[in-house]
């Protein structure tokens, strides 16, 4: 296997016979897709996504691709191709076209619709858009694609065949293998099968699975279970998804219309996304079942099931304010039933059970993966993708879409249907990809990082920055405030010492007070003058403190004032 290294330097020229690949995002965690392909001096990328931000993240909204390898060479995109609606796929679209506001958009019917509706919020020029389905071929400069239907989590998900002079590569997107989906679209292996015959010089193939044995339970199998969920509950049930789930959103309504309940949305992303499935006819709302948010109060608690996001504990979504009791509409009675109808996203297991514990604590019952059948993956586990494998046959692989261990279970997966170990490519966001003479491997790597949107701001926020946030809320900080006079070299006044999130009573200070003192009158008498560097004095001696009477590593924030 091409193994990823930590000297890789700046990729070397391409060669005029060779096609680069450039993952952006999505190479090393579950989100944040993007990969960037270049053939004879133009560019197209595949995908551009956001990654939710974790528990490590505090004050982060999103975080994106970082598009600084791609900014000075905007003019060579041809087209952004999406391969399906979901949020890790189109999410940063709005922040790429705020650098580029022109760049032609291709992707199926209800991605586009989901995407209009988000450049609407963003206040976003319409950009051209190229609506495609599968079987069908568009060129754009030197790359022609074709579309392939893939069965995901969300309606009109595609598989991309890119074609150019150097070789044709095989992106999967996110897909899975349902053989009796809900909306009757299988992924097209038929086409998979014809593509191999022809040759596929490149495979890139959704990880997400690639660690799980077997096949991914079909989404049909839920409904038995939605079924007896709603028979046995005897007051409100709330639906929490993701709001681009339209399958998962048909079959609780579906399944409310048997039990006699309206549905109610409750989430302004859940509302624009359901609203846009109804209008192109991906999901079908029966007559007098969808009531709006207002008018619940309306119905005995038995007669609504409410429609909500937030399945991944997000902050600001409507189930974690729910949980939290300041939800404006709706609040928890002991009794209420609470189905997580989603899987938990890697790093935000500790937000999701926080949600639970506080719909737990008001009474309710919650239903989730953990406990019952009521999600399915929207992904590929091992035994399709070997399937996949075997029916493709790629001359060379490139695992994309996951972690670092789906990767590498997805590298292993090729190589035991025979796909050469050196032709399996394992890489990192920022890794070079080269495709020469049929043969793909590692030949650079571009800086590469994360991106933190935080309110407005896009990019402001560093690695470096967020570390101290973390350090606020973990440690706490303490603050010394000195007043001397540098002429005579003498203490004036203080330190006056206060702490947010360290300790309640400053008087805990005491006995460190005459300790700064006398390090602030030797630092004086040794001939230290200037601010900074009886700061640095001040933080030293605090800090060893704090260190070894508490054991904390606390924010230190010395102010000296020179009278």
């Amino acid at each position: 296997m091409s193994h990823p290294h930590p000297e890789l330097g700046p990729p070397p020229p391409l060669p005029d016979n060779g096609l680069r690949v450039i993952p952006l995002g999505g190479l090393g965690e579950v989100g944040r897709n993007m990969a960037v392909f270049e053939y004879a001096g133009r560019l197209l990328v595949i995908d551009c996504g956001v990654l939710f931000p974790e528990d490590h993240h505090p004050g982060v909204d999103l975080i994106l691709p970082d598009f600084e390898a791609i900014r000075d060479r905007l003019d060579d995109i041809e087209a952004v191709v999406l391969t399906h609606g979901h949020e890790d796929h189109i999410g940063a679209v709005p922040y790429l076209l705020r650098e580029r506001g022109n760049l032609p958009l291709i992707g199926s019917k209800l991605t586009l619709a989901l995407l209009d509706a988000k450049l609407r919020e963003h206040r976003l020029k319409e950009a051209p858009k190229y609506v495609v389905g599968e079987g069908e071929t568009l060129s754009f400069g030197p790359f022609e694609l074709e579309f392939v239907a893939v069965n995901h989590s969300i309606p009109d998900a595609l598989a991309v065949v890119v074609r150019t002079a150097a070789g044709t590569v095989l992106h999967t997107g996110d897909f899975k293998m349902d053989q009796l989906p809900l909306d009757g679209r299988i992924t097209d292996l038929r086409a998979f099968a014809r593509l191999g015959e022809a040759g596929v010089d490149l495979f890139m193939t959704d990880s997400t699975n690639a660690e799980v044995p077997g096949f991914t339970t079909p989404e049909r199998d839920i409904t038995p279970v939605l079924d007896r969920v709603f028979a046995t509950s005897s007051q409100r049930i709330i639906v929490a998804c993701f709001a681009s789930h339209v399958h998962r959103v048909q079959q609780v309504m579906d399944t409310a219309v048997r039990h006699g309940r309206k549905v109610a949305y409750v989430g302004r992303s859940m509302v624009r996304n359901m609203a846009v499935a109804r209008d192109l006819g991906y999901l079908e709302v029966p007559p007098k079942t969808l009531v709006d948010m207002k008018e619940i109060s309306k119905y005995q608690p038995d007669e609504v099931v409410i429609i909500s996001t937030g399945s991944q504990g997000e902050p600001l979504s409507a189930l974690a304010r729910i949980a939290q009791r300041n939800h404006d509409k709706i609040s928890i009675e002991p009794g209420d039933t609470v189905v997580l109808a989603s899987s938990l996203i890697p790093g935000n297991e500790n937000a999701v059970f926080r949600v639970i514990n506080g719909l737990a604590r008001w009474g309710a019952n919650v239903i989730h993966k953990g406990n019952a059948l009521v999600h399915v993956s929207g992904h590929a586990s091992a035994g399709e993708l070997l399937y996949c494998y075997n029916i493709v046959r790629p001359k060379n692989v490139l695992p994309v879409h996951g972690e670092i261990r789906h990767m590498r279970a997805n590298a292993d997966l090729a190589v035991a249907t025979g796909v050469p170990k050196e032709r399996v490519v394992l890489a990192e966001d920022g890794f070079v990809i080269d495709l020469v003479d049929g043969v793909a491997s590692i030949t650079g790597k571009v800086e590469c990082g994360y991106v933190f949107v935080d309110g407005s701001t896009v990019g402001d926020l560093t690695e470096s920055s967020l570390k101290d946030r973390r350090i606020l809320g973990e440690e706490g900080f303490i603050s010394v405030v000195v007043v001397v006079d540098s002429v005579n070299g003498k203490l004036v006044s203080g330190p006056e010492i206060h702490a947010r999130g360290f300790a309640e009573d400053d008087s805990v200070f005491d006995d460190v007070r005459p300790a700064i003192e006398e390090a602030i009158r030797q630092a004086m008498t040794e001939g230290a003058d200037d601010t900074y560097q009886l700061q640095q004095v001040i933080r030293r001696r605090i800090g060893r403190w704090v260190n070894s009477t508490h054991r904390r590593r606390p924010m230190i924030i010395p102010v000296v004032v020179e009278a």
